[in-house]
């Protein structure tokens, strides 16, 4: 991985072989980004995506190992426990033209990977509600 800081923004290459997130958490420990967006797009042969069941409250992923574009990485960074927090979607073309999308659990690059991260000052931390089963943002006063 390589980037670029400007102002507020970080240019970003993830190369063949390292995995979107882990690189992305690296950065942002080594920056203190604690609250931001990300854009991205790339190729990888190696990703996990899922889908979260609103009635049983949990994951469902899937593994795909096959040649992918990514068409679209969006997502946000905030934090949890102190710790870097990702939340990123994906969306994936195959060499037919299938597309698909969900959760992004696992990424790993089989090319190149751009992405661009836009961080904000401040921070946004996350909390479990119990009731949706998800790690949503909590707004503090």
């Amino acid at each position: 991985m390589e980037y670029r800081k400007f102002i507020n923004k970080f240019v970003v290459r993830i190369d063949k072989g390292e995995e979107i997130l882990t690189k992305i958490k690296e950065l942002c420990k080594k920056e203190n980004i604690k609250l931001g967006q990300i854009t991205g797009l790339g190729a990888t042969n190696d990703v996990t995506i899922g889908l979260f069941d609103t009635e049983k409250k949990e994951y469902f992923s899937q593994t795909l190992k096959k040649e992918f574009e990514i068409s679209s990485l969006i997502g946000n960074i905030s934090t949890m426990n102190d710790e870097v927090y990702l939340h990123l979607h994906i969306n994936l073309s195959d060499i037919n033209g299938n597309t698909f999308g969900g959760h992004l659990s696992k990424c790993v690059i089989s090319a190149t990977c751009e992405i661009i991260i836009d961080s904000i000052a401040g921070e946004v931390k996350r909390e479990l509600n119990k009731e949706i089963g998800l790690n949503l943002y909590k707004f503090y006063k």
